[in-house]
């Protein structure tokens, strides 16, 4: 399922976190307390309070889902940001989003239930999609890989845990349901991201918080269906989080990118659908944006093979009006390459349609 994210209203925040924010914002308490007591012989548990119930049986799914996956799930600290990973494989892999990692290439990474920190080295990042592998120098025995699922198979209303490291807290899990399928979503552009556009996100109100970037987003199949990427936010309230909106990358496109960072260093196949063309953003007499001008045309490509040159405004792609580079590139990462589409666009002041099969976007990483 494909579709687009339109939210005027609304934008989204990287779920990372400055280390320096922890220790000043977070408090630790404690609590203690003895059974309660009273004149009289504890009264025998009802028959009825001894039967199982749908709570129970939900909360036993929780339970075990929680301690097949969190063991995989680790903290990982560089010197001027937090996030979370997961453990990819028994070689000490483990995959983050790429604004996690930023710029640095040691971390510091903790594993669920443990106080020692490890130390690892980037193997790879391709921030395009957001994401990054980093690798422990000296994996511990008994390392527990995730199971990925089938990004298929994620449809509305499953349950979902979502488990990383907000705000600094290790090992910490939320619950909720996928919202939507197929979202398409922009970054803000950070240290770590180019302002990324990300296609086939799954939506989910599991709460997402700063530091549970590059945690595991799980279903009740103690399956990896995405990664904790970013959280929305209502600017209308300064910024403010927009609860019960949080955004995860698929993990069809978790594996596909980690498998060639790990045995190329590299990403040589995004994934990602592309037209072959370099453009900007057209604007008319009024210096509105009025669609997204062809300065490059890749010879042999998509573009090219459809007729397209250099001068021409693209105006739509399918029934989806293009006003700009930005929604032309909203556009292209709901699709997938390989897809036949309609292109609208303007030459010498007339309208024309071309039919495109898209290609994949090169990578330069």
């Amino acid at each position: 399922m494909h579709g687009r994210l339109l939210a005027p209203v609304a934008v989204v925040a990287l779920a990372a976190l400055a280390p320096a924010g922890c220790s000043s914002s977070l408090s630790s308490t404690s609590s203690s307390g003895s059974p309660a007591t009273s004149s009289g012989a504890a009264k025998p548990a009802s028959p009825a309070s001894a039967q199982p119930t749908s709570g129970n049986q939900l909360q036993d799914a929780y339970q075990k889902v929680i301690a097949d996956v969190l063991p995989s799930v680790v903290q990982i600290t560089t010197a001027d940001s937090l996030g979370s990973g997961i453990v990819y494989d028994d070689k000490g892999d483990i995959v983050t989003n790429a604004h996690v990692v930023g710029t640095a290439t040691t971390f510091a990474v903790t594993l669920a239930n443990s106080t020692k920190s490890l130390d690892a080295s980037l193997v790879g990042s391709y921030p395009d999609s957001d994401l990054a592998v980093i690798r422990l120098s000296s994996p511990p025995s008994g390392l527990k890989p995730a199971t990925f699922g089938d990004s298929g198979k994620v449809q509305l209303g499953q349950i979902t845990l979502a488990m990383g490291s907000p705000l600094g807290l290790s090992s910490s899990v939320t619950q909720g349901i996928v919202s939507a399928t197929g979202r398409t979503v922009p970054e803000p552009r950070t240290v770590g991201s180019p302002g990324a556009i990300i296609g086939n996100m799954v939506q989910t109100s599991a709460a997402i918080n700063p530091g549970n970037s590059g945690g595991a987003l799980v279903n009740l199949d103690s399956q990896v269906i995405g990664i904790n990427t970013l959280a929305a936010t209502e600017p209308q309230a300064g910024g403010a989080a927009a609860p019960g909106i949080g955004f995860a990358i698929p993990a069809s496109t978790i594996t596909n990118i980690a498998d060639q960072l790990i045995k190329q260093g590299k990403v040589t196949n995004s994934g990602r659908a592309a037209l072959g063309i370099t453009a900007r953003t057209s604007f008319n007499q009024q210096f509105q944006p009025a669609g997204a001008v062809i300065v490059a045309v890749t010879p042999g490509g998509p573009a090219a093979s459809a007729g397209l040159q250099v001068g021409d405004v693209i105006t739509k792609i399918g029934d989806t009006p293009v006003d700009s580079l930005n929604a032309l590139t909203t556009t292209l990462a709901s699709l997938t390459p390989g897809s036949k589409v309609t292109v609208t666009y303007i030459r010498d002041g007339n309208a024309r349609t071309a039919d495109v099969t898209l290609g994949t976007l090169e990578t330069t990483s």
